[in-house]
């Protein structure tokens, strides 16, 4: 009687022991049936990029002679922003209201950038180039405020242009995301039909 009174002992300290041993293992991600454990992922910024933008960096609506390509990984080629057609000495306008962070010359050519005010830390930063600087750095600028005038030959496009960039740390991204839709897709009005009302011929 004592035996079995042992064996049941030792039998269910055996269990609780396992089950220990198990849970603790689970918990730790490395037990029988636990998830993998994986590799940290990079650092991305997963929320979406405000639509703050109150009016284009140059004229009403231009011609985007070359979109965003974003490159396959950080040192890959692309195209880290957009490339506006605008006429040479045009102005330039902050798309939305922030203060200036970078007023100069960046291999010969003009650059001005612009952290843009409540988008979250690090901040979004835009930039425009090649631009003759109007404002200093340090500047709070509103949207719409000139911050420039568009440079003559020192683009990289086959007319002049404006390359507008937009950026959050080190992270490049598409700057037509900042435009609400009633901006970035406006087109010529259209009368709607009226009821009873019949339509030209």
């Amino acid at each position: 009687m004592r035996a079995k009174r042992g064996v049941r002992a030792g039998l269910g300290l055996l269990l609780t022991l396992t089950l220990s041993l198990t849970t603790s293992s689970t918990a730790r991600g490395t037990g029988t049936g636990a998830a993998p454990p994986t590799e940290p992922s990079p650092t991305t910024d997963a929320s979406p990029t405000p639509t703050i933008a109150r009016n284009w960096p140059v004229g009403t609506r231009p011609l985007a002679l070359r979109a965003w390509e974003p490159p396959p990984t950080p040192y890959a080629r692309g195209h880290r922003g957009v490339d506006l057609a605008a006429a040479p000495g045009a102005p330039v306008r902050a798309v939305a209201a922030g203060r200036v962070h970078f007023a100069g010359r960046v291999a010969g050519r003009g650059v001005v950038s612009v952290e843009l005010s409540g988008t979250g830390t690090p901040p979004l930063r835009t930039t425009y180039e090649p631009v003759t600087a109007a404002v200093e750095k340090g500047a709070e600028v509103t949207a719409g405020e000139v911050v420039g005038a568009v440079e003559i030959g020192a683009g990289h496009c086959t007319t002049t242009c404006v390359h507008w960039g937009l950026l959050r740390g080190d992270t490049y991204l598409d700057p037509l995301t900042l435009l609400p839709p009633w901006l970035l897709h406006r087109g010529p009005s259209r009368l709607l039909p009226v009821l009873g009302v019949p339509l030209p011929t």
